[in-house]
């Protein structure tokens, strides 16, 4: 112990600016770590593996074991070539939001905001998830932004189609051909139906108070994870209707906050970089109405 508090009495006499800006950088990549594998599996398993290389360091330190400091010593490098094989997804995932937040925006940026093809586009998918809602009938419909959806629409059915509210419920509706899957609108049009979308592969859902959530509220927040894309989804069981978004989920949605949503993802680029809990409190703002035309 006498050993212990001279080398941290060693240590503060040498402190200065450098030593303090070191240890922020250091502070600062570690944040960005726990960040990243923020609500994911990942980060019990980094839990565990820190716990255990401080209870290993101590016992280590403050007790004289030289075959056992051996044994930790030549483990710690394979332990650290490990890690970005454990975390793989994990990093992945981060370097693709590195890699997307200094790219162009997406299709929804580069299309004015007031242009009404977008609004028809917006109050198709609201009107139809509003009737999906009260009948009960499941959907899942991603807004393709800035990354390419090209490989999960191949996955399905092309249609090119127009976005209309009939045109959707059509497609959702029970045991017909392209019920299952999702429908991937881009450019104000219908790319594809009966799409394979990825799964989450984060911990949210199964932390969630509700467990009935299935597959389509996975594949939502699954291409939230993976791609920059916006997914509504309409539960089967519930009727509830989510709004999926960088890797978070937005639940229990009435049709105006979820036009509302919409339509602030399609605000001029300064405001492109907010979050979708941004989006949800600006979603709370009343709608401007249009003034009634004198007969």
């Amino acid at each position: 112990m006498p050993d212990i508090l001279g080398e941290l009495l060693f240590i503060f006499q040498r402190f200065n600016w450098l030593s303090a800006l070191d240890l922020f950088l250091v502070t600062m990549v570690f944040f960005g770590i726990l960040m990243l594998l923020r609500d994911t599996q990942a980060l019990v398993l980094l839990r565990g593996i820190l716990l255990l290389i401080v209870s290993l360091s101590l016992v280590t330190s403050l007790i004289d074991l030289p075959a056992f400091s051996w044994l930790i010593r030549t483990a710690l490098p394979t332990l650290v070539l490990a890690i970005p094989v454990i975390f793989a997804p994990e990093i992945r995932r981060g370097l693709e939001r590195l890699g997307r937040a200094g790219s162009a925006q997406g299709w929804l940026w580069r299309a004015p905001s007031t242009t009404e093809a977008v609004q028809r586009t917006i109050r198709a998918v609201v009107s139809a998830c509003a009737r999906l809602s009260a009948r009960q009938h499941g959907a899942l419909i991603v807004f393709q932004r800035g990354d390419s959806l090209e490989e999960y629409a191949r996955t399905g059915v092309t249609l090119n189609a127009e976005v209309t509210a009939e045109l959707l419920l059509q497609i959702f509706y029970p045991n017909t051909p392209l019920h299952d899957g999702a429908v991937i609108i881009a450019n104000q049009r219908i790319v594809a139906a009966a799409c394979v979308m990825p799964l989450s592969s984060s911990g949210i859902l199964n932390h969630s108070p509700e467990r009935q959530m299935g597959l389509r509220h996975r594949a939502a927040l699954g291409t939230s994870e993976a791609t920059d894309a916006v997914a509504v989804v309409v539960s089967e069981e519930t009727g509830a209707i989510s709004v999926a978004h960088g890797g978070r989920i937005i639940r229990r949605l009435d049709a105006e906050r979820l036009e509302n949503i919409l339509m602030a993802f399609y605000q001029p680029p300064i405001q492109t970089s907010r979050s979708l809990l941004d989006l949800i409190r600006a979603a709370r703002q009343p709608t401007p109405t249009r003034p009634k035309k004198e007969d």
